[in-house]
């Protein structure tokens, strides 16, 4: 289980992000002479994290066209995930299949109580059983380690900030006599920016907590690398197509599934694989192959 505590460096980031949400409906409240656009601002805050924390799993598996399957249908899946759940002395999620060739996986919902393990036909296809077992090992731990709230709350913060920024960028604020405009314009602009910036941060840490947690629950931190090896070759291949629905569920895969570089890869919300590849060999001890 987690032992590495990054909870405060996550804490400090949610701080940021919401400074940032109070920030905008102070703005907007200079504007009006009220000071009800901050607690507006809180409570859809508050609402849209509540709503994607409750409804996670069925948000991502949604997205991703996934099937539940049964034990006859995916045996091996299921003898992995059973062995790790046990050994985790955790729940045995529900297991789904999405039909595309894109190889990734994820793990989501509120708790392990309430988790679902999706993979795609594609990773399936393309992994042995050793290194599927190391990418289920690091999905499972994003539950364990309850990473989904840290996501939902970081997704749904971060989406509220952006729709804020663009309202305030074509309304204006409000009465102009009142406030900056150029504080508007500045905040309307740079507000999404950083929510967008403080996201991709926290699911970095995430990605790097889960790598070194799952790898700890297999034991075996060269599977792991070299699943990520191969998936991100994969991915250049057959990738997911850059549409908003997949776009909103991305940062729960354990890779990035659109082709891309430079900015593109600069914001995503997964770290470069070839720096989680060699955190794992580090764990192993010697470089893989």
């Amino acid at each position: 289980m987690h032992q590495h505590h990054n909870g405060l460096k996550t804490a400090a980031l949610f701080g940021v992000l919401w400074a940032v949400l109070l920030a905008l409906g102070a703005l907007i409240g200079a504007g009006t002479r009220s000071a009800g656009p901050i607690w507006i601002m809180a409570l859809i805050g508050v609402g849209t994290t509540a709503y994607g924390y409750w409804n996670s799993d069925k948000i991502a598996i949604r997205s991703m066209q996934a099937y539940p399957v049964t034990e006859a249908q995916a045996p091996q899946l299921y003898q992995i995930v059973r062995e790790l759940s046990a050994r985790a002395k955790q729940p045995m999620p529900r297991i789904y299949l999405s039909p595309t060739t894109a190889p990734n996986a994820f793990a989501t919902g509120r708790n392990p109580q309430n988790a679902a393990v999706c993979c795609t036909e594609g990773i399936l296809r393309l992994l042995d059983a050793r290194e599927l077992r190391g990418v289920l090992g690091h999905e499972l731990m994003h539950v364990y380690n309850r990473d989904i709230l840290t996501s939902s709350v970081a997704a749904a913060v971060a989406g509220v900030i952006t729709s804020v920024g663009q309202l305030l960028l074509f309304f204006g604020g409000g009465d102009r006599r009142n406030a900056n405009p150029l504080a508007m314009m500045a905040m309307a602009l740079l507000a999404p920016f950083a929510a967008s910036l403080i996201q991709m941060a926290i699911s970095r840490t995430r990605e790097f907590d889960a790598d070194e947690d799952g790898s700890a629950l297999t034991g075996d931190p060269l599977a792991l690398a070299s699943a990520l090896r191969k998936i991100e070759q994969g991915v250049q291949l057959a990738p997911l197509p850059p549409e908003q629905r997949l776009v909103n569920t991305s940062h729960l895969m354990i890779a990035n599934p659109f082709r891309g570089g430079g900015m593109v890869k600069l914001f995503s919300t997964h770290p470069p694989m070839r720096e989680r590849i060699s955190r794992l060999e580090r764990m192993a001890g010697r470089p893989l192959g």
